[in-house]
């Protein structure tokens, strides 16, 4: 009997710690939620686009990605004419929700936003949400785009992913937490940019540089509140990626 509690007390000393740190490991940017009722309504709509297949490029994120419009999107969407025109003959669809973070898209592709459909690539752009002062550390919200990336090819081992950094947002650089937010989200990119290879299943673009101007200040024609863009910020978007899609759809 002494033996077996000190066999016991070894465990509890050594596992029970281990057992902690791996739940600490658990941040919440990788920890799949889902949101409200309204939200919900939006990921079945997906998942019903999705089971009727046919689709071949499809756009994953926040309201910046939710806002190049496309089946189940305001049709008066800042990107919504470009889309129509460059992604919809490329068999795109758009599944970005406004509001939403690391967490919120890993669900949503845990609960059928994949189910019906393989595509042949996934533009993924994700993690501003999440930079929102102490919300996630950048090695956080760069944990919580690898899970996603891996989440989508555990589903489709087949799809590219184009991957894109986090987009530079807020209005004056020499602010101190815009200079803060701008200094985590650059991490982010520095850290998710070595999920690239090659394009053999990830493709790393950072086209953040379109955006702002060399003082560090983002034009409001091309960012009108500094964070969300304007048909002019979608066009440049859709010119800089469009020939990646195009070359990753041959591979």
């Amino acid at each position: 009997m002494l033996r077996l509690r000190q066999l016991l007390a070894v465990i509890l000393v050594v596992v029970c710690p281990a057992l902690l740190l791996a739940q600490e490991k658990l941040h919440s940017a990788v920890k799949p939620v889902p949101r409200d009722a309204n939200w919900l309504k939006r990921h079945e709509m997906f998942v019903s686009i999705a089971s009727r297949g046919g689709i071949d490029v499809l756009f994953l994120g926040d309201s910046i990605t939710d806002a190049w419009g496309g089946e189940g999107h305001n049709p008066k969407a800042a990107g919504a004419k470009i889309f129509e025109r460059e992604f919809v003959p490329l068999k795109a669809a758009n599944f970005g929700i406004g509001g939403d973070r690391t967490q919120h898209v890993l669900w949503r592709i845990q609960n059928g936003e994949l189910q019906g459909i393989q595509p042949k690539v996934v533009m993924l752009m994700i993690g501003t949400n999440n930079s929102n002062g102490n919300d996630n550390t950048a090695e956080e919200i760069a944990d919580g785009i690898t899970a996603i990336v891996r989440e989508i090819h555990k589903r489709s081992p087949k799809t590219k992913v184009l991957l894109l950094g986090i987009f530079p947002r807020g209005k004056d650089p020499n602010n101190p937490a815009v200079k803060a937010q701008r200094e985590k989200i650059a991490r982010v990119n520095q850290i998710i940019a070595k999920l690239d290879d090659g394009g053999k299943t990830v493709k790393y673009m950072d086209i953040g540089h379109l955006f702002i101007q060399p003082d560090g200040y983002i034009p409001p024609e091309i960012m009108p509140d500094y964070l969300h863009l304007s048909e002019k910020g979608y066009e440049l978007w859709a010119k800089a990626v469009k020939p990646v899609i195009l070359e990753l759809l041959k591979q």
